[in-house]
């Protein structure tokens, strides 16, 4: 079977990282009404919030995914935005020919895979891919 066209299929989720995780989770369940979920063992601190069925914010505590990120920076906030995708090898293609620098990662103990860049304002947008897609099954 033929890998995937490349594609964005719309947003994944988006992350914020803060110093004050149980707040800042808080916050988001009983406001907005979001339920925490699984999260695969990343590493670093964080929750998983849902709607839907879909972990839609991921919550990072002491700017763990800024670290990770490669950023020295100890700011809080707004993080990062993910994006659903397919053709992993055709997008990752692109950024190389745009001379676009990007790292290649696997979720662990999930079939996902992502790419992380940086666009021209520096905002890091990560693209999420569905391992067994991409593989052809």
């Amino acid at each position: 079977m033929p890998a995937p066209s490349a594609t964005i299929d719309g947003l994944d989720h988006f992350t914020i990282t803060t110093s004050d995780l149980a707040r800042c989770r808080s916050f988001y369940m009983d406001v907005l009404g979001l339920t925490e979920g699984d999260r695969p063992p990343l590493g670093f601190p964080g929750h998983w919030l849902y709607a839907g069925g879909r972990a839609i914010l991921h919550l990072v505590g002491d700017g763990g995914a800024v670290r990770k990120s490669g950023r020295e920076s100890d700011e809080h906030g707004f993080d990062h935005i993910a994006l659903a995708a397919r053709g992993m090898t055709e997008l990752a293609q692109r950024l190389k020919a745009r001379g676009i620098a990007f790292e290649s990662r696997e979720v662990p103990g999930r079939p996902r895979k992502q790419i992380f860049f940086v666009d021209p304002d520096g905002v890091k947008v990560e693209l999420q891919f569905d391992a067994r897609i991409e593989a052809g099954g």
